[in-house]
């Protein structure tokens, strides 16, 4: 129900509400020292109203930042390749589901993630205790549960919009906390990153 009604509110945002709050969230994410600091960013590209990640994409890339992108597998698990500009990236319509923008290069394997400094992960909304609500497919529940199996702690990071940030969302067993969103109107840190 959760889910359903913050996508309802997503929905409702123009697209010039979605541009705006990409520069917005570009700039607060950048400024982050997790991010200022990484060697490799494993990250995501934006599809519909979901906070814009393209200018922030770009702007790693363009400081020299290798930045990871996934790859949907068939079976809702991530591959990933590395972004090399917008003209790398190709759409992939997904059985049963959402066009995304893919890398189109080479594949690097599920355990490229593991080698990320930091790990920018979709959501839908961030609870008090950092608990983040994900679409549901379980895609990036299996990255962090690669991360954790293989003793990697690359801070991860959610963009959200304000609204999202919410008391609490509902939690699963195998659900980690992350350790900052970053909203328009800042960042808000949950535990430190190391």
């Amino acid at each position: 129900m959760l889910r359903r009604e913050l996508v309802e509110v997503r929905n409702g945002l123009t697209a010039d509400d979605v541009r705006r709050t990409a520069d917005l969230l570009a700039g607060r994410a950048l400024a982050l020292p997790e991010l200022a600091r990484a060697g490799t960013v494993a990250a995501y590209v934006s599809v519909g109203n979901e906070p814009g990640t393209l200018t922030l994409l770009d702007t790693l890339h363009a400081r020299g930042v290798r930045v990871l992108l996934p790859v949907l597998r068939e079976d809702n698990d991530l591959d990933w390749g590395a972004y090399e500009g917008e003209g790398s990236l190709a759409r992939v319509q997904h059985s049963g589901k959402m066009a995304l923008l893919e890398p189109s290069g080479e594949r690097l394997g599920p355990e490229a993630v593991e080698r990320a400094d930091a790990v920018l992960l979709p959501g839908l909304a961030v609870d008090a205790r950092g608990m983040r609500l994900g679409r549901g497919g379980g895609s990036y529940d299996r990255v962090l549960a690669r991360l954790e199996r293989a003793g990697a702690d690359p801070a991860l990071v959610v963009l959200l919009y304000d609204t999202e940030v919410v008391d609490r969302v509902p939690e699963e067993p195998h659900d980690r906390p992350v350790h900052a969103v970053v909203t328009p109107s800042g960042v808000r840190r949950f535990r430190t990153a190391l």
